[in-house]
């Protein structure tokens, strides 16, 4: 029985803490494998900061947040480079928010893609809006830029490869200030949630993701956020990857000590938890911040706001995410993360598989 597509998933995603020094900052990721990322997502951690996101289909020059609706802001002196084993920082002198002030400390996730793309949509036959990007279809990864034109039967390739659905799709309008538009399977089609706010899962919207993403094409809608026309869309989809990433659903049952328990077939590096059923936050763990080093893993930051971390606790004893060997579970009994009836959506990526391909199993923390 084959428990995973990927023995290694530090070869695709890590998250590397850093702390800024104000001027030229060469960070070297620590995983197993070496990580030359193309799509990094900053967070300053003791302070009030944007959260600020580069990829390499936009440039490293050109920063957009996901706590804010902008469009796409020019920050020439933030991101220098993406490295074969990590990111170099310049001084971080502009006004978009800082990853990289002096003794101010940072997280980076970074996810790997790496195979250039571009669908000529009439050459090709799949979709019918051109697009160009990066993919990797091992890791069930894509960054897919391409141009809108209002029309809500517009199809995209979103090259993640032949049976690979997207389970995930993050779009911002890259040339106006717009929302950011988010498509989860759980939810589907017709039902968005925003990355930029807390709001509920809508319902019986065809003007975004009118249909359920196939196997080759999404299809945002006519809604300026995934396809204002003559607007510049950056998407970035996500496929379920056996023992390395999953993008599901948990239904909170409002016991702190013992919530629901979401298997995933790995242990988890990386989580983002939202109520899709109330409004409530997008709330980020992952395998590096925790009070103790150990679970629970109680330190979380957040998508829609430039807030600091915060850390989770219940009587001043650590509450928050079990990340175990296989999944993780609900250790907290907030509106945030486990009220119960509420569905809450997550995306995950592992640490660890369950058990490799040569069966060597995960330990929890």
């Amino acid at each position: 029985m084959a428990y995973t597509e990927i023995d290694d998933p530090s070869a695709y995603f890590q998250t590397t803490l850093y702390t800024g020094n104000g001027g030229t900052n060469a960070i070297t990721n620590t995983g197993n494998s070496d990580l030359q990322p193309d799509w990094i997502w900053f967070k300053r951690r003791d302070g009030a900061d944007n959260n600020i996101l580069f990829d390499v289909v936009r440039s490293k020059t050109k920063g957009i947040y996901s706590d804010l609706t902008n469009a796409e802001d020019n920050l020439a002196d933030s991101l220098a480079s993406f490295n074969s084993d990590g990111f170099t920082l310049g001084a971080d002198t502009g006004s978009g928010g800082s990853i990289n002030g002096s003794n101010e400390t940072n997280v980076a996730w970074q996810w790997k893609a790496g195979t250039s793309f571009t669908n000529d949509a009439s050459g090709t036959g799949i979709g019918n809006i051109d697009s160009v990007g990066s993919v990797n279809t091992d890791a069930g990864f894509s960054i897919i830029s391409y141009t809108g034109n209002a029309n809500a039967d517009n199809t995209v390739a979103h090259g993640l490869g032949s049976g690979s659905v997207p389970k995930m799709i993050i779009l911002k309008n890259r040339s106006i200030s717009s929302n950011w538009m988010v498509y989860h399977a759980s939810t589907g089609a017709q039902a968005p949630l925003f990355l930029n706010l807390t709001n509920a899962a809508g319902s019986g919207d065809p003007d975004r993701f009118k249909v359920v993403p196939t196997s080759s094409v999404f299809t945002p809608g006519s809604a300026q956020e995934g396809n204002g026309n003559g607007n510049s869309i950056i998407a970035y989809c996500f496929a379920e990857k056996k023992g390395y990433s999953k993008f599901n659903s948990y239904v909170g049952n409002g016991a702190a000590s013992d919530g629901p328990f979401s298997y995933t077939g790995f242990k988890p590096a990386f989580v983002i938890t939202k109520p899709s059923s109330r409004a409530d936050d997008w709330r980020i763990f992952d395998n590096k911040r925790s009070s103790s080093g150990a679970n629970p893993n109680n330190k979380h930051l957040f998508a829609h706001n430039n807030n600091a971390e915060s850390a989770s606790s219940t009587n001043s004893v650590p509450d928050g995410i079990d990340f175990l060997s296989n999944g993780f579970k609900i250790r907290q009994a907030t509106g945030g993360l486990n009220t119960s009836g509420a569905t809450y959506i997550y995306m995950a990526f592992a640490e660890n598989p369950f058990v490799t391909s040569t069966g060597v199993p995960a330990t929890a923390r």
